[in-house]
């Protein structure tokens, strides 16, 4: 669930790395899941993560942050300069 934070928004991820290929694969109980190729190891996920949630928002590297969870698999992003709506329709549009 996409929730109003800050300047921006905030939404639960659940990461499943060292997939085929980087995607989203939907909300599932309000959380929305992404598949990496990067392993999870020395950080290379989050930061694949960081990367592929600020190409999917139209927006840069540094309005992506990981508020909790960055050494589990179960995640709260935070996206700065970006309306709840916004994102929402973003990564409808993404799938």
């Amino acid at each position: 669930m996409i929730s109003p934070w800050d300047d921006g928004v905030r939404f639960e991820v659940k990461v499943q790395p060292r997939s085929s290929r980087n995607e989203l694969a939907g909300f599932q109980q309000g959380v929305l899941k992404v598949k990496l190729t990067a392993p999870p190891v020395e950080g290379e996920a989050n930061q694949a993560l960081i990367s592929f949630l600020a190409e999917v928002l139209g927006t840069g590297k540094r309005n992506v942050e990981i508020l909790k969870g960055e050494t589990s698999r179960l995640k709260l992003v935070g996206v700065h300069g970006i309306s709840p709506a916004e994102a929402e329709n973003r990564l409808k549009k993404f799938r």
